[in-house]
């Protein structure tokens, strides 16, 4: 891990042993540190849950917000301070759930920021909840005889609603992770990398889906790259990779166009 942007003070992480999601706070920060960007040019602001206690480990200037509004709050710093590299990581409940309504116009919006989904399929502080990305057949602590609800798909409901760039990887391809991170950073808009990080404590152990290393490979052996014949060859996997990019005019650029017109007049 890249000791250079992390708070020394809080270590050791409160995360479960396997958990994923040390290995997106790694990786996001092998990105800060690998494009250069400048600490105290980054504002981190998270929300609820085990994904959000992330913003608790880094050395930038960070924001502890409530529950889904993660990206309201974002969305507000951003507005203030356009020249900050606002970064939002979110869990299930933060970004589908309760923040559901804020992502979809998030993505409508096409505010320059990078909202990354850490995604587990499973509410882990709280107890192991079923959430929108559970899927169908899920075992939870509220779903005892399996889930009967179909899970959202991050990506079609990113694409669906605007969002000019949106990616999924693993915490299993971590060189992805990088690779992913660095051109949603480079992007001019709302930019979603949605990353499915296993859960072993609370999913993978209801669900009998091992450990972490068994998860991990699971995710190996059930993705693959979007565009590759083994995707073509079997159509069930969950693609990984690019699902959309494209230029659109950014938010904070044109409200700052508003406020100059509004000054002349």
């Amino acid at each position: 891990m890249n000791v250079q942007n992390i708070r020394d003070r809080f270590f050791p992480h409160i995360w479960c042993p396997g958990c994923g999601h040390g290995t997106i706070l790694n990786n996001l920060l092998r990105t800060v540190h690998d494009l250069e960007l400048e600490p105290s040019n980054m504002c981190m602001v998270s929300g609820i849950g085990c994904s959000a206690r992330i913003s608790g480990y880094v050395d930038f200037h960070s924001m502890h917000t409530m529950h889904g509004r993660a990206l309201a709050c974002a969305t507000g710093i951003k507005l203030a301070r356009p020249e900050l590299n606002v970064v939002v990581p979110m869990g299930d409940g933060d970004a589908m759930a309760i923040g559901g309504n804020h992502f979809i116009h998030a993505c409508r919006r096409n505010i320059d920021m990078v909202a990354i989904i850490m995604n587990n399929r499973i509410y882990g502080m709280t107890g192991g909840q079923f959430s929108p990305l559970s899927g169908e057949g899920i075992l939870a602590t509220t779903a005892p005889y399996r889930s009967i609800d179909h899970n959202f798909d991050t990506m079609k409901l990113a694409v669906g609603a605007g969002a000019t760039f949106a990616a999924r990887t693993t915490t299993f391809h971590v060189k992805e992770i990088v690779s992913l991170l660095k051109k949603a950073f480079a992007h001019k808009g709302f930019s979603v990398v949605e990353i499915l990080s296993q859960c072993p404590t609370y999913f993978g152990r209801k669900n009998k889906m091992g450990d972490a290393v068994q998860m991990l490979e699971w995710y190996r052996d059930n993705t693959a790259l979007l565009g590759s014949k083994k995707l073509e060859e079997n159509t069930h996997l969950i693609p990984r990779g690019v699902f959309v990019e494209e230029d659109r005019p950014e938010y904070c650029e044109e409200y700052g166009k508003i406020i100059e017109k509004a000054h002349k007049e």
